[in-house]
């Protein structure tokens, strides 16, 4: 399978007048095409810097990063849906296309094409407010889709939503992505959601960030995110991404946290 991003040696550091933070150190990392990737790690682990750095917003201070596709086939999708609410759910799908200037007639129909495969087509007029968390969610997502990217950077997508939302909208997000064929990387602080999501699961240390671990997963592809969540390795699978977020580095470990 073909790598779609690696990273070699990737550091960053952030500096401003009162010192400099080191986020990123050293960083080796590679993501398959096709694959859903995830990436796990402890608060303030430099996991949305490293986001930055995939999608070509940050340039890294060390290193390299090396992209199968340009900076402009990367989608992002953010913790929250930012719908503007002065817009229908057509004109907000519509914005990317708005934006980068490439709102032909063959988009504007692939990205509605998109609403009414998703069983959102009956809602293009609604304005976002009229819709559930759930629903717009799968809005924003097809607004990133809109724009036919190869590759998806996830940061915390479902976060906002509560517990039953989530797991029924992750599974959507899932089921869209793979039936889109696009790469997708996830960035969450919840190990239960990686699993049931990813293909491969990587344990970022804490700050500055390094890959501690990466995990196949051993589930199989074509159970749901519910079956996987169900499934007698999934326990035994969370102990061991578990195990390697317990003690993140020698300082914590020494303060038993």
């Amino acid at each position: 399978m073909n790598e779609i991003l690696v990273l070699k040696g990737v550091s960053h550091r952030y500096h401003s007048k009162s010192g400099e933070t080191e986020a990123i150190r050293s960083m080796d990392l590679s993501v398959r095409e096709g694959e859903f990737f995830g990436i796990v790690g402890p608060s303030g682990s430099g996991k949305t810097t490293l986001l930055s750095i995939l999608a070509g917003i940050l340039q890294p201070s060390a290193g390299v990063v090396e992209r199968g596709i340009s900076p402009s086939e990367i989608g992002y999708m953010l913790q929250r849906d930012h719908l503007f609410e002065w817009r229908t759910i057509e004109e907000n799908v519509l914005l990317g296309l708005e934006i980068r200037k490439i709102k032909s007639a063959e988009r504007v129909d692939y990205a509605l094409s998109l609403l009414k495969k998703y069983s959102l087509g009956e809602f293009v007029k609604k304005k976002p407010s009229e819709l559930s968390g759930g629903m717009r969610q799968r809005v924003a997502l097809i607004r990133t889709l809109a724009l036919r990217p190869k590759l998806i950077l996830l940061d915390e997508p479902f976060s906002a939503l509560d517990f039953q939302t989530r797991l029924t909208v992750a599974e959507d997000v899932r089921e869209i992505i793979a039936e889109e064929k696009v790469t997708a990387i996830l960035v969450t602080h919840d190990i239960s959601e990686a699993i049931a999501l990813c293909d491969r699961v990587a344990v970022l240390s804490a700050r500055p960030a390094t890959v501690k671990k990466i995990f196949d997963n051993p589930l199989e592809k074509n159970l749901s995110s519910i079956e996987r969540r169900e499934h007698p390795s999934f326990a035994e699978l969370f102990k061991e991404v578990w195990k390697e977020l317990e003690f993140t580095d020698e300082k914590d470990a020494k303060k038993g946290k």
